[in-house]
Formats: structure tokens, sequence, C-alpha cells
């Protein structure tokens, strides 16, 4: 049983940075590949980006590349999610999820656990 928290959403101008980090429990947090997904209002949660249990493989989606960067400390049992140069589009509520397998799989349904979200609204 793995259980996750997000902390650092909040509000931003444009333009601007925010770090969301996600807190795992759990001894074996790096046997699990952790992704993080978003939920804009009135439309349905997607794929942002993924690691993979060592950290040495990622995955984004092309409308965050270049300007996100998914990190994590197994250290630490977190991951992290730097946004930066934020458009008004990236407003949603942030969920981390983690799941086994590859990375390569951007939908939903290898992630067994979930966080309950961060909100992130950017301003224009």
């Amino acid at each position: 049983q793995v259980q996750l928290v997000e902390s650092g959403g909040g509000l931003v101008q444009a333009g601007g940075s925010l770090r969301v980090s996600c807190a795992a429990s759990g001894r074996t947090f790096s046997y699990y590949k952790m992704g993080w997904f978003r939920q804009a209002p009135g439309k349905e949660r997607e794929f942002v980006a993924a690691i993979s249990g060592s950290g040495g493989t990622t995955k984004y989606v092309d409308s965050v590349k270049g300007r996100f960067t998914i990190s994590r400390d197994n250290a630490k049992n977190t991951v992290y999610l730097q946004m930066n140069n934020l458009k008004p589009d990236d407003t949603a509520v942030y969920y981390c999820a983690a799941g086994l397998g590859t990375v390569a799989a951007t939908t939903e349904r290898p992630y067994d656990y979930w966080g309950q979200g961060t909100q992130v609204t950017v301003s224009s």
C-alpha cells in the first residue's frame, strides 16, 4: 500500500514557475514509477509526465516538453514536478500517481495509487 500526498500548488502569473511535490509512504517507493496527471475544469484527467523507479527514464506530454521537469528523490520518498514558463492552459488540479511497469504508458490504468491533488492556477 502506498499513500501519496501532494503539496506546493498555488496561484502564479503566466510565465512564472512553481514546483509541486508528492510525498509517498512506504519502504518500496523506488519500485514504483511515478506519474503526474492533471485535470482542468470540464476536462478529463490527462497525463503530464512520468519517471521510472530509478529516475533514469522520463516521459512528458508534448505540451509541457521543455517547460516541465519531473524528478524524484528516493531517499526522501518524494517526486517533484518543476513547472516553468507556466501558461493559463496549465491551470488544473495536479495529481501524482504510483504504479508498476514502464513509463511508456500514458494512461491512468497502470497507476494503482493516487494522491488527492493540488490546485495550480495560472493567471494571464
